[in-house]
Order: C-alpha cells, then sequence, then structure tokens
C-alpha cells in the first residue's frame, strides 16, 4: 500500500512539473520579459534623472505632486471613474435583468457587442458630426428654440466623455451580467414568487445574491476599461481638451512627446500602486462578502 501511494504520489509530482515546464513557465518569461523587467526598469528611472540618469531621491515624486496639471489630471480622472463606472454597473445590470429571459435574447447579446468591433475612426467621426458646434446636437436643440451648447469645449464635454464610455462599453457588461444570471436556477424565482415575493424583491433576494461571484470580474473589468477611452477623446479633442475631460492619458501623452521621462515614470508607479491597492479592495470586499454569506 505504501508503495502505490508513493508512486501516486510521483505521478501527481510528475504532472505538476510538466505542467510548470510546458505551460506556466513560457507564460512566466513572457510577462517578466515584456512587463515585470520593464516595469522595473521604470521604478529605476523614477529616482534617476532623465539626462544625466544619476539618482536623484525622491526629487521626481515631489516634482510630480507639486504639478498643477497631475493634480488636475488626477481629480478628473476619479471624477470620470467614480461617475462612469457606477453607471455603467447600474445600467447593465438592469438592462440585462430586463432583457434576460426574452425570447430574443441570443440574438441582442450579438448585437450588444456591435460597439466593441466598431473602429475607433468611425467612432470618432460620429462623435464629430454629433458633438460639433454645429452637428446634430445643437441643430436638435435650434429645432426646439434652446440655444446651441459647445459639447467639447464647456464643462459638457465631461458627459460627452461618459457617454462616449457607456456607449463602448455597455454592451460588453450587458453580455457578462447575462452569462450570471443564466447561472441561477429559475426555481429560486419561481419558489420567491409563490411565497408572495414581489418582482423587485425577488431580484433584491434572489437574483443579486445570485450574482456575486460575477460581480467582482465585471467591476475589475469596468475600471480597467474606464481608462482605455481616451483614444476618442484624444482623436476628438486633441492632446489638450476642455479641462474638465483632461485624463492621466493626456498628461502621460504630453510628457512622452516632450520626453519627460523621470516624471513620467515617477507617475506611472504612483498609478500603478493605486491600480494595484483598488484590485486588492474590491477583491477583499468581494471575499468578506463571500465568507460572511457562507456563514449565514
Amino acid at each position: 500500500m505504501p508503495e502505490k501511494l508513493h508512486r501516486k504520489y510521483r505521478c501527481i509530482l510528475t504532472s505538476r512539473r510538466a505542467a510548470w515546464i510546458g505551460f506556466l513557465l513560457p507564460s512566466l518569461v513572457g510577462v517578466s520579459v515584456f512587463v515585470l523587467l520593464p516595469f522595473a526598469d521604470v521604478g529605476r528611472r523614477s529616482f534617476t534623472t532623465a539626462v544625466t540618469g544619476k539618482f536623484c531621491g525622491l526629487v521626481n515624486y515631489q516634482t510630480v505632486f507639486a504639478n498643477e496639471a497631475f493634480l488636475l489630471a488626477v481629480k478628473n480622472t476619479l471624477r470620470f471613474v467614480c461617475v462612469g463606472v457606477p453607471l455603467l454597473l447600474v445600467l447593465s445590470l438592469l438592462l440585462s435583468a430586463a432583457i434576460h429571459g426574452l425570447a430574443w435574447e441570443h440574438g441582442l447579446k450579438s448585437a450588444f457587442l456591435f460597439p466593441i468591433a466598431v473602429p475607433t475612426a468611425t467612432v470618432v467621426l460620429v462623435w464629430r458630426m454629433l458633438f460639433h458646434q454645429q452637428g446634430l446636437c445643437n441643430a436638435f436643440l435650434s429645432r426646439f428654440g434652446l440655444h446651441p451648447v459647445d459639447w467639447l469645449g464647456s464643462g459638457a464635454s465631461f458627459w460627452v466623455l461618459v457617454f462616449s464610455y457607456l456607449w463602448k462599453n455597455l454592451g460588453y457588461t450587458i453580455v457578462l451580467w447575462l452569462a450570471g444570471l443564466s447561472q441561477i436556477p429559475e426555481e429560486y424565482q419561481e419558489a420567491a414568487r409563490v411565497d408572495g415575493a414581489s418582482r423587485a424583491k425577488c431580484f433584491w433576494y434572489v437574483v443579486l445574491p445570485g450574482l456575486k461571484p460575477v460581480l467582482y470580474t465585471v467591476t475589475v473589468l469596468s475600471f480597467l476599461n474606464s481608462f482605455r477611452v481616451f483614444r476618442e477623446v484624444y482623436l476628438v479633442a486633441g492632446a489638450y481638451p476642455q479641462e474638465k475631460i483632461y485624463l492621466l492619458q493626456h498628461l502621460f501623452q504630453n510628457w512622452f512627446t516632450s520626453l519627460e521621462v523621470d516624471k513620467m515614470a515617477a507617475a506611472a508607479v504612483c498609478v500603478t500602486i493605486v491600480f494595484a491597492l483598488v484590485q486588492l479592495a474590491l477583491q477583499w470586499i468581494w471575499e468578506g462578502k463571500e465568507e460572511r454569506s457562507g456563514g449565514i
């Protein structure tokens, strides 16, 4: 019997080694070469001068945090994330709950992914047609006797940015929610309705708890996608847009153009730390909810 167990453990160890060598090791090498080592070099450059490469301590970080453009970009980015991500999560969840179970649900999933397939140049052209001072939106307003709005040159540009983010990511997020809704047994809601629960209570006490496994993934993806709206904004409004939509990506682009590598490296390290802390916080909250629900 001990010989059989020993042989079994040897087979398990051999299969694990084969998995490491054949699958995980190449991936680890690729991530190390193309991600970890370049970022380690960025961390090193954040403590050196851009031209001479001499060690300068925390001077670059002090320069970054004293830079007004950096503070403005951080404020705008935080505002955009705090407004756009919750709106995306709530709207997509409500729409997916309304669509789930309909006869044409499978056909709608393909239509929801259409904004992702649209080329960026096409999106930029449509945005210019809509939000130009003489575009379709102002033509619609003037038809009702309202004054035209400078959509890209005033505070309204922030809501144009939010609208662009929602339009680009709403369908994809709905598909993720629908995948989570399909995993909830219909018998649970039927049992709740038999007990006299309303549709709202079924959604709150049955559907939402069943979506906890999907909530973390959807939230993290929505947070990461909020930093991918830069291309459209850059092509529509340029490198120096209205100050309400001047984001961190604009700042990095301008620093890269002027070869201010030292400030760019220090800011990149700070942004990466914030990203990691946000993801760890979301994971901690999600795992804490799972433990509390499991304890009940």
